[in-house]
């Protein structure tokens, strides 16, 4: 059943279309049309005109009209004012302070979403990075399984051969046989892998579901991350996203604290209006007529009593800028800790790949040793088959020790802030 399901999975696989690209072209894939980011650029825009409607009221607008009806009496209009064939007005704000903070908030607000843009793409990069990772290691470990069924298949082979002529026992072969099994539950298992991280890339990239990434099988740089521990720290606190966004939320409330205080201020409007009557509507009413008419000044308001909802709203704002000092403190307490336990990962990462490194060299030049033992009739073909079949699972143990390093250093990459300028 189970190689039904993967046969399954394949036969799926195929009606998708598969690219090869590098960790590069994949990053900029993403970070083009990611919806992760998508959407966060789309609400940078809307807030982009939230900015323009805060400064709508400090941009003059011009109205025209008429006023022409049939009179009977003394001229006037509906709305009392004098009957007119053309009207037209217009008005702005001179001075309104608690307009302007709004405007000051938009702005900072825009600044916060600016920030969370950039957020959402080092998330993205390191989604994409981190599953571009498991593919490669994947695909290196599933060439590596392969190699070993093939020479496990050998030794199956050789083995049955000799019980077959009564100088092994049936266990023997039975043995290989489960050698060989195993090995090939591993072919399937690393098949399933390779398949689901290249279709969980595909996803993270924008692409249509049955899609799949391929990692290019050039070499690429390796990850390189910060010597300096503590340095880093300072850096990671300075380059921080997160803390970035609370100082730019903090910023916003700050505004609103002055806005909310600020109603007790004047407000300052220009006015100006110009009316064109027709002479009939008054010529028997008044000795003398002017045709055309304007009125330009400004409107003061002085607030008198502004009610208490003010310094409620001051006192809330008080509060939430009180809940994002705390809230920062602890993320730069976080950030630190999680920083000091990434490099302690890295460490102790480099430490296992390094001994999985020696164990393959050993694995390695006992594959020489037998080939040579072979050569001179002292050692059956079996046995270097054997041998051989080892080395590829030192193989295995090897990638997924240098698999480990890598996403260790991509996580500190991450915390330090320079993850996107150290894949590119």
């Amino acid at each position: 059943m189970r190689k039904s399901a993967v046969f399954l999975l394949v036969a799926c696989c195929l009606f998708g279309e598969v690219k090869t690209m590098t960790l590069r072209e994949a990053l900029d894939l993403a970070l083009a049309q990611s919806p992760e980011v998508m959407l966060a650029r789309l609400d940078q825009q809307k807030l982009r005109e939230q900015v323009t409607i805060a400064k709508d009221p400090f941009v003059p607008k011009v109205y025209a009209g008429s006023g022409a009806a049939k009179t009977w009496g003394f001229p006037a209009s509906i709305d009392g004012a004098a009957p007119s064939i053309l009207n037209a007005k217009t008005q702005m704000s001179l001075f309104d302070r608690p307009q302007s903070y709004q405007i000051a908030t938009a702005n900072e607000n825009l600044r916060g979403a600016a920030i969370e843009v950039g957020r959402q793409q080092d998330e993205v990069a390191f989604r994409v990075a981190s599953l571009y990772l498991d593919a490669e290691q994947s695909a290196r470990s599933l060439q590596a399984a392969q190699r070993e069924v093939e020479s496990l298949a050998h030794v199956v082979e050789y083995v049955q051969a000799r019980v077959a002529d009564g100088r092994e026992l049936p266990l023997a072969a039975r043995k290989a046989d489960l050698s060989l099994r195993k090995a090939k539950n591993t072919v399937e298992n690393l098949t399933l892998d390779l398949l689901n991280a290249e279709m969980s890339l595909a996803v993270v990239l924008g692409m249509k579901p049955d899609d799949r990434v391929r990692p290019t099988t050039e070499d690429r740089q390796p990850l390189a991350v910060p010597v300096s521990e503590e340095k880093s720290i300072s850096e990671a606190i300075e380059n921080s996203r997160d803390l970035k966004r609370l100082e730019s939320n903090m910023q916003a409330k700050m505004l609103e604290i002055r806005g909310y205080k600020a109603a007790r201020l004047p407000k300052i409007t220009l006015v100006a209006q110009y009316e064109l009557f027709a002479k009939y509507y008054y010529q028997n009413f008044y000795p003398t007529f002017q045709r055309n008419s304007g009125q330009l000044g400004a409107s003061f308001e002085l607030p008198v009593l502004v009610g208490r909802s003010a310094r409620a709203y001051v006192n809330q704002a008080e509060e939430d800028v009180a809940k994002l000092r705390v809230e920062g403190d602890r993320t730069r307490s976080r950030i630190t800790a999680d920083l000091r336990r990434a490099f302690q990962e890295v460490k102790r990462a480099e430490s296992a790949r390094d001994f999985a490194r020696e164990d393959l060299d050993v694995a390695r030049d006992q594959v020489s040793v037998d080939l040579a033992q072979n050569d001179e009739g002292r050692l059956p073909i079996s046995a270097v088959e054997q041998s051989r079949a080892i080395e590829q699972e030192k193989w295995l143990v090897y990638y997924e020790a240098q698999h480990v390093v890598e996403r260790a250093k991509l996580n500190v990459m991450k915390q330090t802030g320079s993850l996107l300028a150290g894949l590119k």
